[in-house]
């Protein structure tokens, strides 16, 4: 997660972070001091829509518009599901075992500091 904060920190942004596994567990989570209280609400939620989904939730935006194969997949499940960017699964051998959710700024510095905690991840679990 130090690769995220400094990402964070270099984007001058507050966030949240969770990391879940596929339990739906959040396993970890740090909210930045400076972070905003939506995205306590949200980082759980995106990394739990990239397990569920099995992508990142900046793809799942595209199936779920009308007359998409998902429409109305949101409404389905409550509300539970977020299709913007800051939500990547973690793979080992091509098998999700997890997520990682950021949520508090712009989708593109959530997604950007999402990036930064999954390579972050990658480098360490080689």
């Amino acid at each position: 997660m130090d690769a995220g904060i400094a990402k964070a920190n270099e984007l001058k942004v507050g966030v949240t972070f969770a990391i879940m596994d596929c339990k739906q567990v959040v396993q970890m989570s740090y909210h930045m001091p400076n972070g905003n209280l939506v995205g306590t609400f949200l980082a759980p939620k995106k990394a739990w829509s990239a397990i569920a989904m099995k992508e990142p939730t900046k793809d799942i935006s595209k199936d779920i518009q009308p007359g998409g194969p998902l429409y109305e997949m949101e409404t389905m499940l409550d509300g539970k599901l977020v299709s913007f960017p800051g939500g990547i699964p973690l793979t080992c051998d091509g098998e999700i075992f997890g997520a990682v959710g950021v949520s508090g700024g712009l989708i593109e510095e959530d997604q950007a500091i999402c990036e930064a905690v999954v390579s972050e991840f990658l480098k360490e679990s080689n």
